[in-house]
C-alpha cells in the first residue's frame, strides 16, 4: 500500500507563486509515475503535470511555462512549483501515483491511477 500526503496549498493573489509537496510512503518506488491533478468546483478532475520514473515530464497546455513538476527520490517527495498563478488555477490539487503511466500526451487517465492523496486547496484571487 502507498500513502500520499500533500501540503503547501493556500491562498495567493493573482501573479503569485506556491509550491506543493507530496510525500510518499509505504510500498512506493522511484520508478513509479507520479502526477498532479486538480479539480475545481463543478468540474471534472484534470491532469496538470506528470513525471515518469526516468524523469520525463508532461504538462497540460493550461500550465505550460508556469508550473514545474519535480521529485526528490531520496525523500520520496513530489513537488509542483506554481508561478504566475491565475484565478482559473483555483482548485483542489491531488497527488497521484501508479506503477504504470496514466497519461499519454495531452490525454490523462485518472481512472487507472492506483493511489491518490487527500488533496490540498489552492485559491487564487
Amino acid at each position: 500500500h502507498v500513502q500520499l500526503v500533500e501540503s503547501g496549498g493556500g491562498s495567493v493573489q493573482a501573479g503569485g507563486s506556491l509550491r506543493l509537496s507530496c510525500a510518499a510512503s509505504g510500498r512506493t518506488h522511484s520508478t513509479y509515475c507520479m502526477a498532479w491533478f486538480r479539480q475545481a468546483p463543478g468540474k471534472e478532475r484534470e491532469g496538470v503535470a506528470g513525471i515518469g520514473g526516468s524523469g520525463t515530464t508532461n504538462y497540460a497546455d493550461a500550465v505550460k511555462g508556469r508550473f514545474t513538476i519535480s521529485k526528490d527520490n531520496a525523500k520520496n517527495t513530489l513537488y509542483l512549483q506554481m508561478d504566475s498563478l491565475q484565478p482559473e488555477d483555483t482548485a483542489v490539487y491531488y497527488c497521484a501515483q501508479d506503477h504504470s503511466p496514466f497519461w499519454y500526451g495531452s490525454r490523462w487517465y485518472p481512472d487507472v491511477v492506483g493511489y491518490w492523496g487527500q488533496g490540498t486547496q489552492v485559491t487564487v484571487s
